[in-house]
């Protein structure tokens, strides 16, 4: 894994500055702390920074190549898991390799197939290639999102990154907001409309999308996306061909030059994926795997049964450990420390995020970091297999909304009266322009065509939401986290998946669970979905509270816009939350965390508001 940046600007001789071309390379610094590369051709830079995992020596970037009377360059982030089965058709076409990297394959791909080369795919990536002569650039995004790329075009050309802080440090944008953007950070965050970056004439690729930039035209084509197809195979076919997808993506995803580790949380997905290793590794004679659950201090103390959460993890982890016999290590935070981590949170995703999730998931990934530089995670099974209580409940699910975010009673009591009050109308319009472009067949019933509804809504925003955060805040360490359950194909699979099938036995990811009743333990394979871990130490309230009021006694950007009275009385009665402002975890505490980040980002990234 790695951090990509670009800049095309036909108004500058972009070797004379080199300055800035530096400083957007370092600001991607933590994405690939190993290696940093550049390609200047006058008008034109590719930026490199690597994380390396495979091939070090041959895989090396800009990658470039000379063929046919064109010059061609590339910058790539990502993993491909079929580079052999590439490889090998390039061969047959004639094509030589100096080594063993997915990068020289994904040029050589674009060289002899051009765009037709990203349906060709199967992996996590976002890449640049650079036509010296033609001087034209191509961008290209993973079918499934897990990779980021933004860009944004100015009078001249494009500049283009990882994240978004590259972009800033190229000078061509500004940390400027709108309406628009406002009404994303209070209405939809920490999600956001896909393809929107929330900086001014900022935006990012979608899952599944390329485009091309030639003389300073820009022509995006959607080349991967939800389709509905005819499904055959009845629950046995399904259990069986679920098992494959998903063992074999894992398989495909344990390959790695440097060492790997596994995130372990004691549920279904995580397990499966620790009990595949446990297997792939004793068939291949190498040491049982490593696996990392994360807990905090004190929290047993303070765990309450709910219905999103309702059984600890600490028994289930410690059972597939000792199961798969793996060397285990639990990560346990400190309530204080998880308080500070908000503001390198923000850093990471360089916009107000999920707040105590993502700043537990940063101090994780540092812990684990510190012997390990790839490791495999158990994400996005819940939107893809029905995983969320809102699949299952008829009242939520045929609501005409936003499952996650059902009210926006808790978002308006924070904004003075007058602010932003068309907040309602915007998330609704970005509810059902999602709903219309969901692809049905005529012949999908009721509860079907909602179901594709309901995956198409949890696909396109939750499950980014939830990627963007595993990207930035492991990155930030320089830690690759593969995401198994994103593989393309089980994507396709799931989404045509009858619900009668997926919700086998009438429970969460049924199909998942028969596919690996005879492979794991009973108990984990038929124990209720929980989810990530939280803290429920009052500490953190404590800690949140006190510094929301401090922010409230300064004059800022941010205070103009607050409800003093709305945000006093979250804190005073924090019980009365009952809808979450997002998710299932977003109550009271993490409230006032995202107005925390919300102002360290104003002041941080010196964020000016233009309506």
């Amino acid at each position: 894994m790695c951090g990509i940046a670009g800049l095309l600007d036909k108004n500058e001789d972009l070797s004379r500055n080199i300055s800035v071309l530096s400083a957007m390379s370092k600001s991607l610094r933590r994405r690939g702390p190993d290696e940093n590369g550049i390609f200047i051709d006058k008008n034109a830079a590719l930026l490199h920074r690597r994380l390396t995992v495979i091939d070090k020596e041959n895989g090396k970037q800009p990658m470039i190549c000379g063929i046919k009377g064109e010059k061609y360059v590339i910058v790539y982030n990502g993993e491909l898991y079929n580079t052999e089965e590439l490889r090998k058709k390039l061969k047959s076409k004639g094509y030589k390799f100096k080594g063993r990297s997915d990068t020289e394959v994904i040029l050589k791909c674009y060289i002899e197939y051009k765009s037709d080369c990203a349906a060709m795919f199967n992996g996590i990536f976002a890449f640049a290639v650079y036509e010296v002569n033609r001087k034209r650039l191509f961008l290209c995004r993973d079918k499934v999102g897990v990779k980021p790329l933004f860009y944004s075009k100015f009078d001249g050309g494009l500049v283009f990154g990882s994240e978004l802080k590259a972009l800033l440090m190229s000078k061509r944008v500004k940390p400027v907001i709108n309406e628009e953007g406002l009404y994303e950070l209070f209405y939809l965050g920490p999600a956001r409309t896909p393809g929107n970056g929330i900086f001014k004439n900022v935006h990012e690729l979608k899952p599944g999308e390329f485009l091309y930039f030639d003389n300073e035209e820009l022509k995006k084509t959607t080349y991967f996306s939800l389709k509905a197809e005819e499904f055959t195979d009845n629950a046995e076919q399904s259990a069986e061909k679920v098992r494959y997808l998903i063992t074999d993506a894992i398989q495909k995803q344990l390959v790695s030059d440097v060492p790997l580790c596994l995130f372990l949380s004691g549920g279904l997905d995580s397990s499966i994926i620790v009990k595949t290793a446990a297997e792939y590794y004793k068939k291949a004679g190498l040491p049982n795997p490593a696996t990392f659950s994360v807990e905090y201090k004190d929290n047993m103390k303070y765990f309450e049964e709910s219905l999103f959460q309702p059984t600890a993890d600490r028994e289930f982890i410690d059972m597939m450990s000792e199961y798969c016999g793996t060397n285990h290590t639990e990560v346990v935070l400190d309530n204080e420390n998880l308080f500070d981590a908000l503001y390198p949170s923000v850093e990471a995703r360089d916009l107000p995020g999920y707040v105590d999730v993502d700043s537990s998931l940063l101090l994780f990934c540092k812990r684990i970091k510190e012997n390990y530089t790839v490791a495999l995670s158990g994400e996005c099974a819940d939107e893809l297999f029905g995983g969320y209580p809102w699949y299952h409940n008829e009242d939520i699910l045929f609501e005409d909304n936003f499952p996650w975010s059902r009210s926006q009673d808790i978002r308006k009591s924070v904004l003075k009266p007058g602010v932003l009050t068309k907040g309602e109308e915007y998330v609704r319009q970005k509810y059902l322009d999602t709903v219309s472009k969901t692809d049905k067949l005529s012949t999908d019933s009721p509860l079907t065509a909602r179901m594709r509804e309901m995956f198409s809504l949890n696909y396109y925003w939750f499950m980014q939401c939830l990627l963007e955060r595993k990207d930035r805040c492991s990155m930030y360490s320089g830690l690759e986290v593969r995401v198994p359950f994103c593989d393309y194909r089980i994507v396709e699979y799931a989404y045509n998946m009858p619900w009668e099938i997926k919700a086998y036995n009438n429970r969460e990811k049924g199909i998942v669970r028969k596919a690996f009743e005879n492979i794991l333990p009973d108990e984990i394979v038929w124990r209720k979905k929980s989810p990530y871990p939280k803290t429920h130490n009052p500490k953190y309230m404590e800690l949140c509270s006190k510094a929301v009021k401090k922010i409230l006694t300064e004059k800022s950007v941010l205070t103009e816009m607050l409800s003093q009275s709305g945000i006093n009385a979250i804190i005073e009665h924090p019980q009365d939350i009952s809808t979450p402002w997002y998710g299932q975890l977003m109550k009271a505490p993490q409230i006032l965390a995202y107005i925390i980040e919300l102002d360290y980002w104003f002041k941080k990234y010196k964020v000016d508001i233009i309506l």
